[in-house]
């Protein structure tokens, strides 16, 4: 059995130089014996590393490597990053596409499932790649128009006037320029219907330093409301300069929120839930959901049973006033909405 604090103890002091966001995130770790080799892992976790990155790519910026424990392979962090010969197992149930969003894809890079929105794929590559993530079999090489298919997307907005919100997502759409991110923003607010702009990124927590003067231009200077929804799992990801880039995005007037997956040896206490949704508020960053594991061939072993998560989510309760408890869900292919637990 895995034990961990949900307070991180001796974590790596180094901290990554000073830099471009896009140096950060060109010089990410993509050997998975480089990443063993820096956090002193012994060479029998490299067969199973290599394996799993053999299947799914591994990707660690220096950033966040360093609130990663040393000679921990326990490490709540690593965990996320660290590729697995298990990913490699075949689990009943476990598929490329869990959430059915090949039926839904409407346009290149246009994902329309729920009345009143739809998700853009505003870029194919992510900062640092989950192994969880319930899009690492997505066919990004489809999924990634030009700038004529981006305006026959904004026509498909423009047609619907049920459209009130525009979802960027991915990968992750801050790993895309600042100057495709302004063009497109543009033009999303010339549309008269729509009303909210969400993003859906992980960059502010793995790479604080994308949150530059170039994006607060373009992000502040829309009259779109802004969302944005960060991805964090534990509350040891939360360190000094990712609480300044919240900073930031709130004096831009964004509205920040969290959504969690629930994932065994990652967060799957209650005491581990709480500590991050105290870490959260502490950041400026509301709790939202927390997902139960979306069911992505590789990542089963990350699973936590309904009934287990049920009885977590009812002794976070105890802990926790309610505007910090984050709402317990599962997305089903089909449903109008995410359902709770």
């Amino acid at each position: 059995m895995i034990t961990r604090s949900p307070i991180p103890l001796q974590c790596r002091p180094a901290t990554p130089e000073p830099g471009a966001w896009q140096a950060q995130l060109a010089g990410a770790i993509r050997d998975p014996r480089e990443l063993c080799r820096r956090l002193d892992l012994d060479a029998d976790w490299w067969p199973g590393a290599e394996s799993g990155h053999a299947l799914f790519e591994v990707r660690v910026p220096e950033a966040y490597l360093a609130r990663i424990r040393l000679s921990d392979p326990a490490d709540p962090l690593l965990r996320q990053v660290l590729p697995l010969g298990e990913e490699a197992d075949a689990t009943p149930g476990y598929v490329a596409d869990p959430l059915e969003e090949a039926d839904h894809t409407q346009r290149r890079g246009l994902i329309h499932k729920y009345a009143g929105r739809v998700l853009l794929i505003a870029s194919p590559a992510c900062a640092v790649n989950c192994r969880y993530c319930f899009r690492r079999h997505f066919p990004y090489e489809e999924n990634a128009p030009s700038r004529a298919q981006w305006q026959e997307t904004l026509a498909y907005l423009h047609d619907d006037d049920s459209i009130g919100e525009a979802i960027l997502s991915g990968g992750d759409p801050l790993a895309a320029s600042d100057r495709q991110l302004a063009w497109l923003v543009e033009r999303l607010e010339a549309i008269p219907h729509l009303k909210r702009l969400r993003l859906h990124t992980r960059l502010p927590v793995v790479i604080p330093d994308r949150i530059d003067g170039a994006l607060l231009d373009w992000l502040g200077g829309t009259r779109l409301q802004k969302v944005m929804v960060l991805h964090i799992n534990h509350a040891q990801e939360i360190d000094e300069p990712v609480i300044e880039a919240c900073r930031r995005l709130q004096a831009a007037g964004v509205t920040l929120l969290n959504q969690s997956v629930l994932l065994r040896g990652v967060n799957d206490d209650a005491a581990t839930l709480a500590a991050l949704s105290e870490r959260l508020f502490e950041a400026g960053i509301l709790p939202y959901y927390l997902h139960v594991l979306d069911p992505v061939s590789g990542a089963a072993h990350f699973d936590v049973p309904d009934d287990e998560a049920r009885a977590l989510v009812a002794e976070l309760r105890t802990r926790l006033p309610g505007f910090l408890m984050p709402t317990l869900v599962r997305e089903i292919p089909g449903e109008a909405s995410k359902t709770p637990l």
